[in-house]
């Protein structure tokens, strides 16, 4: 019967010839806890099995750790879902542009921070404000990392300990647990309801204007639910007309950061952000990487006195935006000031897919697997904007024996393939699949039905 003398020692193994590699690849300290746990391991199994694995299968084992502690936990999916801003996929997809700027900031030094007129510190704020207030027509702008950042900086600086209106039909809760309520009493500010969870009136806020002098008016925009039957509220116009008669500032959070009109291209109107700025929003808060189709950041465009104060906020600091945001905003608003975003921005690509252009991959897909049909289904813009709003068109559906079983398997291959079940068939939708991704998507569809079919894609 073999013992605990039999195990190899660390040192030992140090000395095989394919440990040196490892050394070199992985690193010495990475390997040497390899194969300590390893052999830590054959230590507590041998109670068990009063057995010693082989030197072979101690190597094997460490190996197995390496590649592991190796592997980022953060790579590329393919997303065969048609949900074109899917949170959990990472939103949306930057244009080339976008990701050169990014490639470029972060290979070198940069003017972040440096004014190359006057050779002296300057401010990173200045990157993106110039092209938002080009763009939007606002007074000022300041750029964050995110929009629920962008609300409690707003709600910091200009009202606390003050109250903050807001109509009860707009306490909403969006992805990810936050809600209107707990951000407002994160920044210290004071929350005071009108209205019903149906049916908010002017005369609802001015009385309440009357009665508390707060410091803000707040609009926030449902991108995610609707409120349909016997309701009614403010427009917004409206509703600036009555926080301005009382000297009271607007703030509208808008959530999606559309710059253009959802409603030209088969989808229902979204409000746009110079659509907020005409109806007389001091403030205007909304995200870069949902419909705006940028980055992840929080961007506030409006008045420059109130800006400024935001600006000087302790806070602003803590939650600013890095370089490569900066960039890769900068580049996705160049788009819009150029005309080209339908054409370069990956949101705004799929949102506008023809349907001749879909059919043509579905179809050809169907083709090169010999499987499925092709049918026509619905694709979703997702992302918290435009709840219930689909773009139809052409899809590809498989039929198996077994669906979440072969969804579970594509999403074990590299890159994992993210489809969905519709009437119990696997649907795959060309509208969210890049075109450069269809080999390594047909290869993983075929291998999951035929086991013996050997493509790029890798298990």
């Amino acid at each position: 019967m073999s013992s605990l003398r039999d195990l190899p020692s660390v040192d030992q193994l140090l000395q095989q010839p394919l440990v040196s590699t490892w050394i070199s690849q992985y690193g010495r300290p990475q390997t040497l806890e390899a194969l300590r746990q390893v052999l830590g391991n054959a230590r507590q199994e041998f109670s068990q099995k009063k057995q010693i694995p082989s030197h072979e299968a101690l190597l094997s084992n460490a190996l197995h750790e390496l590649q592991e502690w190796s592997q980022p936990s953060l790579h590329p999916v393919i997303n065969a879902t048609g949900v074109i801003l899917h949170t959990n996929l990472g939103r949306a997809l930057l244009s080339h542009a976008a990701s050169q700027a990014i490639q470029d900031i972060s290979l070198s030094y940069s003017n972040l921070e440096f004014d190359l007129s006057r050779g002296q510190r300057g401010s990173r704020l200045v990157h993106a404000e110039a092209l938002l207030t080009r763009l939007t027509g606002s007074e000022a702008a300041l750029v964050v990392n995110n929009n629920a950042a962008a609300v409690l900086l707003v709600l910091s600086a200009l009202a606390r300990r003050r109250k903050v209106i807001i109509s009860r039909t707009q306490l909403v809760e969006i992805g990810g647990g936050f809600r209107i309520p707990d951000v407002l009493k994160q920044s210290g500010a004071h929350l005071y309801e009108v209205g019903t969870t149906n049916r908010v009136h002017l005369a609802d806020y001015q009385a309440a204007i009357d009665e508390v002098a707060p410091a803000l008016v707040m609009h926030a925009h449902r991108s995610n639910f609707r409120i349909t039957g016997f309701t009614s509220e403010p427009t917004l116009s409206e509703l600036a007309e009555v926080a301005h008669w009382s000297g009271i500032p607007l703030v509208d959070d808008l959530g999606s950061g559309a710059l253009l009109d959802t409603a030209l291209y088969g989808l229902e109107h979204e409000p746009t952000v110079q659509e907020s700025l005409s109806a007389g929003a001091d403030l205007v808060c909304f995200s870069g990487d949902k419909l705006l189709g940028g980055p992840q950041a929080g961007i506030i465009i409006g008045k420059a006195d109130l800006v400024a104060r935001l600006k000087k906020h302790p806070l602003a600091r803590a939650i600013r935006a890095d370089k490569l945001c900066l960039a890769a905003l900068s580049s996705t608003l160049l788009h819009y000031l150029k005309d080209d975003a339908l054409q370069e921005i990956p949101v705004w690509k799929m949102i506008t897919a023809s349907t001749q252009q879909l059919q043509e991959r579905a179809t050809g897909w169907q083709h090169t697997l010999d499987q499925g049909e092709v049918i026509f289904s619905k694709s979703a813009v997702g992302g918290g904007s435009l709840p219930d709003a689909t773009l139809p068109g052409p899809v590809l559906a498989l039929t198996v024996h077994s669906p979440n079983r072969f969804l579970n398997l594509l999403r074990q291959y590299h890159p994992p393939i993210i489809a969905r079940l519709e009437d119990d068939r696997v649907i795959f939708d060309p509208r969210t699949v890049l075109p450069d991704q269809d080999q390594a998507l047909l290869a993983a569809i075929n291998m999951s039905i035929n086991p013996s079919f050997k493509g790029n894609s890798t298990p």
